[in-house]
């Protein structure tokens, strides 16, 4: 195993039928464009019940720290989230086969938000820490992305596996690639931290 990531036992999807969800779901909902702050590239697969507030903006990316510049002094960025009230899944999505993947995710962990995640071609996140683990499921990547936790780099394959990262640590995750790499991404709550000793 390598620092930082678990591959979750016992548990695989059908990774062509997630494919076909993803698709549906993307065209159902206008991404922002690649410029602009609001931006992230996320589509939000649960939700607080009845506030639909609670998946745009800053709800989207979520609370996180990071070192922007050469003092190496740790800033926060964004606003705390109320991870444990994500437990509407949206309703124009209850129809895919995200549906029962959050069905099966939920009835095995504790989780917090869910999102599609995309990474663009040829692109990085800033090196960061969160406040929880985060379940990945790869949906769609390319051997020149990977997501780095401290010194490990390591490329999550797109076989319909599911994965935990401790992203507690500092770390990134980089798409060298020619197409954009898409993860299911979940907060853990009350992860046992000792799956990555």
């Amino acid at each position: 195993m390598h620092k930082g990531f678990y591959r979750v036992p016992d548990m695989q999807f059908d990774l062509e039928k997630t494919k076909d969800a993803l698709q549906e779901v993307d065209s159902r909902v206008a991404r922002q464009s690649p410029l602009g702050e609001r931006d992230i590239n996320a589509i939000c697969l649960t939700q607080i019940p009845g506030d639909p507030n609670s998946i745009t903006g800053g709800n989207v990316r979520g609370l996180f720290w990071t070192r922007p510049d050469h003092t190496g002094v740790e800033v926060q960025r964004d606003d705390p989230i109320a991870e444990e009230k994500y437990s509407d899944f949206v309703k124009l999505f209850e129809d895919t086969y995200f549906k029962e993947i959050y069905d099966t995710l939920i009835s095995r962990f504790r989780l917090g938000r869910i999102r599609l995640l995309w990474k663009l071609p040829r692109t990085t996140l800033s090196w960061h820490r969160d406040p929880e683990p985060r379940l990945h499921m790869p949906i769609i990547t390319n051997p020149g992305a990977h997501m780095v936790i401290e010194e490990v780099s390591y490329h999550m394959p797109a076989d319909g596996s599911v994965w935990i990262t401790n992203n507690t640590l500092y770390h990134t995750a980089f798409n060298g690639g020619e197409e954009d790499r898409v993860h299911l991404v979940a907060t853990v709550l009350d992860c046992n931290m000792s799956i990555f000793d």
